[in-house]
């Protein structure tokens, strides 16, 4: 941001990057908080990070609602062995 605030603006170009992990995603987004709390940045500056703070926070959520579906998945998978398993345990 020394720079007349091209890092922001190469942020906010960037876009959206599915290829971030769930804790590179996060970590930026921590980052920009961090940023826009701490002020001292052009109005411009604020709505390029405020933008990519919004898109980092997709990204999140989108790594969230995987790793629930997966754990549901595993859930019912997990609830179905044990219904075939435990009628056959209940007759004996």
């Amino acid at each position: 941001m020394t720079d007349g605030g091209h890092e922001v603006a190469d942020m906010a170009e960037a876009g959206t990057d599915p290829a971030l992990s769930y804790e590179q995603a996060r970590d930026e987004l921590i980052d920009v908080v961090r940023r826009l709390e701490a002020g001292g940045v052009t109005l411009e500056e604020s709505l390029a990070l405020w933008e990519r703070g919004e898109e980092l926070a997709k990204i999140c959520a989108g790594w969230l609602a995987g790793a629930r579906a997966r754990l549901d998945q595993a859930l019912r998978a997990e609830e179905a062995a044990e219904a075939a398993g435990g009628g056959a345990e209940r007759e004996e």
